[in-house]
């Protein structure tokens, strides 16, 4: 089964992560497939734009943490060039000159939720979830951070940031994490609506208008500085700690007793 969906419809290129079975959690395999796809959609001249879906209940769960969880420990090269390769998707899909749609089908949180936001539009069905739930397992939503504050601001970022709560659909749209949301049964449709519209746009004029956007919010700490921040928390007895009591449905180590 392939784990990327490449379609064309109209002159958009349809992207859908297809790993159903497993919430279309982001493994190395998964990373390396999404890159090839976008590259395809960055060079086929005939494609004006690009939607990102998730196949099955959700658009995507994050970073595969059974994958993540053979790599904690001895091995940090991994754990490097694994946050190395995530934080380039992000740059690819950030700096792409075609403009992107993100049509989020179920949840998306971590990882997933940071899709969404290198994405330059975003459409939700009105069952979505978004959210960074990083802290609560020990690690650090890093490579998100400049493109979470772009669309949210600063006070939001940080609510879902540090609390890792994750919000609904409605609330997602009134922050600005996305532009709309739309019934499930409507959501390719109000993609592929956009995707039209976006197709009016001169090529190189859009292309220009995305170089301009990211220039003009440029981040102050480069990529490889966000990857090894975001990688760095992997290696630590917290984090493990955190993954562990994931696994084990158990509480966190660091958690405090109910009080009665």
């Amino acid at each position: 089964m392939s784990l990327v969906l490449y379609e064309r419809r109209g002159s958009a290129a349809l992207i859908t992560i297809n790993r159903p079975d497993r919430r279309n959690a982001l493994s190395r395999a998964l990373l390396a497939a999404l890159a090839e796809a976008f590259t395809q959609a960055e060079q086929d001249v005939t494609i004006r734009s690009v939607i990102l879906t998730g196949a099955g209940a959700a658009f995507c769960a994050g970073m595969d943490l059974d994958e993540l969880r053979g790599t904690l420990g001895d091995q940090a090269d991994m754990v490097w060039d694994d946050a190395a390769k995530l934080a380039a998707l992000y740059e690819q899909i950030y700096s792409l000159p075609k403009p992107t749609i993100a049509a989020v089908n179920g949840a998306a949180v971590a990882g997933g939720a940071g899709l969404v936001t290198v994405c330059d539009l975003a459409f939700a069905s009105g069952d979505a979830k978004f959210g960074y739930p990083e802290v609560r397992r020990g690690l650090v939503a890093a490579m998100v951070m400049p493109h979470l504050l772009r669309h949210v601001g600063e006070r939001t970022a940080r609510w879902l940031l540090l609390t890792g709560e994750l919000i609904g659909a409605d609330e997602a749209a009134r922050a600005g994490l996305i532009n709309a949301v739309v019934p499930k049964e409507s959501l390719l449709d109000a993609a592929m609506a956009w995707s039209s519209s976006l197709a009016e746009g001169g090529p190189k004029a859009l292309a220009a208008t995305k170089e301009l956007l990211r220039r003009c919010s440029r981040q102050v700490l480069s990529v490889e500085e966000l990857a090894k921040a975001s990688a760095a928390p992997r290696l630590t007895e917290e984090c493990r700690g955190g993954l562990t009591a994931f696994f084990e449905k158990k509480p966190v180590p660091w958690s405090f007793p109910s009080s009665s």
